[in-house]
């Protein structure tokens, strides 16, 4: 990249900001979630006040649109399912009902998390001397476990699959209770810390380091939202472990409310997301 010095910025071993001062002058400034998500970054040429963005290029601007939606569409309509197969489970039948409405949810949260990783893996590129991103090649796989937004959205997405494991067992007839705790229990709890693994390094990318306040920032709030739904399904995967004791969960009522609260933030979540767009 055509440049004279410049810095970098993150978390650990991740980069989540590059600013670099293009040969013909002024600065650039190229952030990984802006770029990911909105494809771009921001110039300050010589002379002027403040910076301006530079867009991607048309390709990449209706390419992340796309996905951008599939995703938010997504967890808004998983989430909403998982709260509805919650207040099933809570006011409602205690029959197969709520377990298929659990389904239905997980299949939206495996798309979200595909789509979401997607974004991550053909997010544009900025160009030599401090250009608007470009489009890169499309591609359905990459291996890039030193960029922090592919991690994050990677963990997501395992996570999405290893709920997929809970919500399988959870239409099975006749387990035992070993069975639950192996087969519904266990991979539930896998999922919910995956969930909050990929959520923080969310946060540190965002932050570009330590975990903070960016009220004004709204992928800030997506990403704070989304991190406060993993915390409840953690609490509600928690509530849920069957007691071999007596057979029923330690407690119910709070595995079914944090389930609901939890799912609700998600719901939010990707509403915020459908405005977080190039």
């Amino acid at each position: 990249m055509s440049q004279t010095e410049g810095r970098s910025g993150g978390a650990g071993p991740f980069t989540t900001r590059l600013t670099w001062h293009p040969v013909e002058g002024g600065t650039a400034v190229w952030e990984s979630r802006p770029a990911r998500k909105r494809g771009l970054i921001t110039v300050r040429a010589p002379g002027e006040p403040e910076s301006r963005p530079r867009s991607a290029d048309g390709v990449s601007v209706a390419r992340l649109r796309r996905l951008n939606t599939v995703a938010a569409l997504a967890f808004t309509v998983g989430g909403a399912l998982f709260a509805l197969g919650a207040w099933v489970a809570q006011f409602g039948s205690s029959g197969a009902t709520g377990a298929w409405i659990y389904f239905a949810g997980g299949l939206f949260f495996n798309t979200g998390g595909y789509t979401s990783l997607l974004q991550a893996i053909n997010a544009p590129r900025p160009e030599a001397g401090g250009g608007p991103p470009t489009a890169r090649a499309w591609a359905w796989w990459s291996y890039e476990p030193y960029r922090i937004d592919w991690l994050s959205t990677f963990v997501l997405f395992v996570g999405t699959l290893v709920f997929g494991i809970n919500l399988l067992s959870s239409l099975l007839h006749g387990l035992s209770l070993q069975q639950v705790n192996r087969l519904i229990w266990a991979p539930d709890m896998v999922g919910c810390t995956l969930f909050l693994i990929s959520g923080h390094l969310a946060l540190l990318e965002v932050c570009h380091g330590r975990p903070a306040v960016r009220a004004r920032d709204l992928g800030w709030w997506i990403v704070a939202i989304n991190q406060l739904g993993s915390v409840l399904f953690l609490v509600s995967a928690l509530a849920a472990f069957t007691r071999p004791a007596t057979g029923s969960p330690v407690n119910g009522d709070i595995a079914n409310w944090g389930t609901l609260t939890g799912a609700l933030c998600f719901s939010a979540g990707g509403i915020l997301q459908l405005f977080e767009r190039p």
